[in-house]
């Protein structure tokens, strides 16, 4: 007892005489007990980490806060995932991977600093650009234990339900709404309807992984839940690559638990599903997504007004771009362009990289997923390795009107990635080991 009160005397001593240092203190110790419980439990905290990502707190934050807050919220986000895949490298080792597409950003980065950026884009602006590129493929860097790879596959497939749940919490108190209007009603969850879809896709991904390991009724539910959040989202070419790829799947894919027997009755159930929607599509028009089915499908983003501006830049700098960062640089965002349509990105992902690291770039990028997809599936099962290069085929599709590669969904999306990846033959154990 003497013990514990001199200890507190002398803790108030150094408070009351040295209080910055005292404070100062305090915060390291409290870092370094955060770090090491990470350290100890590094899977429930990546756990937690996806589930945010996924929620797309960025944009609830920015309407908050203020528009301030939103580049901050991304930045923190992508450091968290930095932090946590070096700490899953310091418990259970790195990996060597020269295929993973972060080297190809690396390099283009480097190439882009020494040939020259664009005008406005400064070093510091484009190495942030580069650390922020690489972020959604440091777990690819790991060497993720089964029990991890589990955990994230049967996690992410709550990441859009949890945004939507988030959203409807705001919305019943009256501080957000839940849906937004934007050529009709779009489900917006806690971020925004296009950020939402494409964290849908990896949930509707790692649904379908779940449902060709388990077969059960659990794992289709979400594959429905996230599809129907999909479709109130608005957004035409995630929902369509969505519901393509598990036909595709369902057709092309095969798994020892889930024989074409089994398989068919949902495909015949997706072909009566299909008509239906488009019969009564012409009474919903409200919703985004019908609506667009009775109406003009033109550039509803603007790509009309996007696309012209980068390609012009792209033709200035043809063979090694504008660096890693110029896609954020090239529609300043007071420019009237930006002004009107919200946005300043290429919505082409094809185009950014051409802008930002040329012909070579984009070159470099194209094979190097290519490559690192094909080397990194083939020892999966045979299952996990069908439905994973279908969802690159998905993703190599999408990029042509979305920014997909390095938004907060897209950390989800390669995280769930890495995890199949890591993924060995069979169902792992989901339960964290020493």
């Amino acid at each position: 007892m003497a013990l514990h009160l001199l200890f507190i005397a002398a803790t108030l001593s150094i408070a009351a005489v040295a209080p910055a240092v005292f404070w100062g203190g305090l915060v390291v110790a409290m870092l370094a007990s955060v770090i090491f419980l990470v350290i100890c439990h590094p899977t429930i905290f990546c756990t937690a980490w996806v589930l945010i990502a996924g929620m797309s707190l960025e944009m609830a934050l920015a309407d908050f806060v203020g528009p301030e807050a939103f580049q901050p919220a991304i930045a923190g986000i992508k450091a968290l995932q930095i932090g946590l895949a070096l700490i899953c490298a310091l418990r259970w080792g790195a990996r060597i991977d020269p295929l993973n597409p972060a080297f190809c950003f690396i390099v283009m980065g480097a190439v882009g600093l020494v040939h020259g950026l664009a005008p406005g884009l400064t070093p510091a602006d484009s190495l942030r650009s580069i650390v922020g590129s690489v972020a959604p493929f440091v777990f690819g860097l790991v060497r993720l234990p089964p029990f991890w790879a589990a955990r994230m596959i049967r996690v992410i497939p709550w990441c859009a339900v949890a945004a939507v749940l988030g959203g409807a919490l705001l919305a019943a108190a009256h501080l957000r709404p839940l849906f937004i209007q934007s050529g009709g009603w779009r489900l917006a969850g806690l971020g925004h309807p296009a950020f939402l879809a494409n964290v849908c896709l990896p949930a509707v991904y790692a649904s379908l992984l779940c449902h060709y390991r388990d077969g059960g009724l659990g794992s289709l539910a979400l594959i429905v839940a996230n599809m129907t959040i999909l479709l109130l989202t608005g957004a035409r070419a995630p929902f369509l690559y969505g519901a393509l790829l598990i036909a595709l799947a369902l057709l092309c894919v095969t798994a020892p638990g889930l024989p074409f027997r089994r398989r068919l009755p949902l495909l015949l159930i997706a072909a009566l599903i299909a008509p239906i929607l488009v019969f009564v599509s012409g009474s919903l028009t409200e919703l985004r997504l019908f609506g667009l089915l009775n109406a003009d499908l033109g550039h509803l983003s603007g790509r009309d007004m996007l696309w012209p501006v980068f390609e012009a830049a792209a033709r200035d700098s043809p063979w090694f771009g504008w660096g890693v960062g110029a896609g954020n640089a090239i529609i300043p965002p007071g420019d009237p362009v930006a002004r009107v349509l919200h946005t300043w990105a290429a919505h082409n992902e094809y185009l950014r990289i051409e802008v930002e690291g040329g012909q070579v770039g984009r070159g470099l990028l194209l094979v190097g997923f290519a490559a690192w997809v094909w080397r990194r599936s083939r020892p999966l099962a045979a299952s996990d390795r069908g439905i994973v290069r279908l969802i690159f085929i998905a993703l190599s599709a999408q990029c042509i009107t979305d920014n997909v590669l390095i938004s907060t969904p897209a950390c989800v999306l390669f995280t769930l990635i890495a995890a199949i990846f890591a993924s060995p033959p069979g169902l792992p154990d989901s339960r964290e080991t020493a």
